[in-house]
């Protein structure tokens, strides 16, 4: 029997509940691997998954657990792929808060962007380069991810600041 994809708002709610239960302790960083990786098999789940982990206040993706990292290597690119996507959006945003002034939203994007970052170094180094490598064309007018900037708008100041965070992935510090 086929098992039934997730719609985005059911994947959301799996990954919020659980995100929640492994922060309360009531779920093994084994378990919730597990939940994880099924979360990992569909596009609604990946989406899911990522949007309420980076952007929770859950202390998961702070402190991966290895069994939670493996399972986030064996998806490959769609895993590198979403998180370089994420770190290219809250880069963009951070400096659209930073210049309207929202000191809260502004330090969720930042917090977000320090989370991409932090599993970018993590995941498998060969997809991770191709991928960034990617985004720096784009922020250099040139490549398939040209029409991802053009979609959300993002201006020149925030290309070079996607640029930046970028580099900060292959150093050893912290942004």
């Amino acid at each position: 029997m086929k098992k039934k994809k997730p719609s985005f708002e059911e994947a959301l709610s799996a990954a919020t509940l659980w995100c929640s239960a492994w922060d309360k302790d009531e779920l093994s960083d084994e378990v919730l691997a597990d939940r994880v990786a099924e979360l990992l098999e569909t596009k609604n789940g990946i989406r899911a998954f990522f949007a309420i982990s980076l952007s929770s206040e859950s202390a998961l993706m702070d402190r991966i657990p290895e069994s939670l990292l493996i399972q986030l290597r064996n998806a490959g690119e769609a895993v590198v792929d979403i998180t370089a996507r994420n770190l290219a959006m809250s880069t963009a945003m951070s400096l659209h808060h930073k210049k309207s002034k929202e000191s809260e939203l502004q330090s969720g994007s930042e917090r977000i962007k320090e989370r991409c970052i932090d599993l970018l170094k993590k995941l498998e180094s060969t997809l991770v380069k191709k991928r960034l490598d990617l985004l720096i064309a784009a922020t250099e007018g040139e490549g398939e991810d040209v029409q991802f900037f053009n979609r959300w708008g993002y201006d020149v100041e925030q290309r070079l600041a996607i640029a930046e965070s970028i580099y900060f992935v292959a150093e050893k510090g912290k942004a």
